[in-house]
């Protein structure tokens, strides 16, 4: 019995690889169940697992692909990771992220008002926010991110940047409810944040910081759609 795994991902940060095994040969008994393939991301992933089996009269084998589905162009370091590790890939995007309702105005804002914290929740918002930063003139700001993908983002700008960027929070947990949780407060006047978006977030993280007494100011910078 000849039998396929195929494992469809789409990541949105790092992720670590693990096998029970030293390689991903099935054993020579028949009846054995196939090797497993262990996952691991350190935030959040979409991840599903199609196992296929066909008839063979030849002694029992064991195939692993994964597909990758994020944006063409984007897919590169996972791939590597797989490879390393004797998967093949294959590259078949499934979104692609467009142009939001409030992007043009992402910089002007940054210009024209001084916020005490801007909040960024995903790689995509903060590719966004660093275009729309740099436009700007690159001000001084304080960023507040969700989770080490996030961070890494702006990992090259914060060494380039003679500190104008400036790091200085992530909840606990990498969640938008724990961030809104968390978030610090400075002096006993209105705090303000910045949250540039998604325009299918949800409204967990300004009404949670709405709830604390923060100002939020939403701009859905970006969009994604299924290509």
């Amino acid at each position: 019995m000849a039998q396929q795994q195929v494992f469809l991902l789409s990541l949105s940060s790092s992720l670590s690889l693990a096998h029970p095994s030293s390689s991903f040969s099935s054993s020579s008994s028949s009846s054995s169940s196939p090797s497993s393939l262990l996952l691991r991301s350190s935030s959040s992933s979409s991840f599903r697992t199609i196992q296929a089996s066909a008839a063979s009269s030849s002694s029992s084998s064991q195939k692993t692909k994964v597909v990758v589905t994020r944006e063409r162009g984007k897919n590169a370091k996972l791939i590597k990771v797989l490879a390393n590790h004797a998967i093949n890939c294959l590259e078949l995007p499934l979104i692609e992220h467009t142009k939001g309702p409030d992007l043009d105005r992402l910089p002007i804002t940054l210009r024209d008002i001084t916020f005490d914290w801007i909040v960024i929740t995903s790689p995509e918002a903060g590719s966004v926010f660093l275009d729309a930063w740099r436009a700007a003139g690159s001000p001084q700001v304080r960023i507040g991110v969700v989770g080490a993908g996030t961070a890494r983002i702006f990992k090259e700008a914060v060494q380039s940047s003679s500190q104008a960027l400036n790091i200085a929070f992530s909840p606990s947990k990498a969640t938008g409810k724990v961030l809104a949780m968390e978030l610090p407060k400075f002096g006993d006047g209105i705090c303000k944040v910045l949250y540039p978006a998604s325009t299918k977030a949800g409204c967990e993280i300004e009404e949670g910081l709405a709830n604390r007494g923060f100002e939020v100011t939403r701009l859905n910078t970006y969009s994604t759609v299924k290509t």
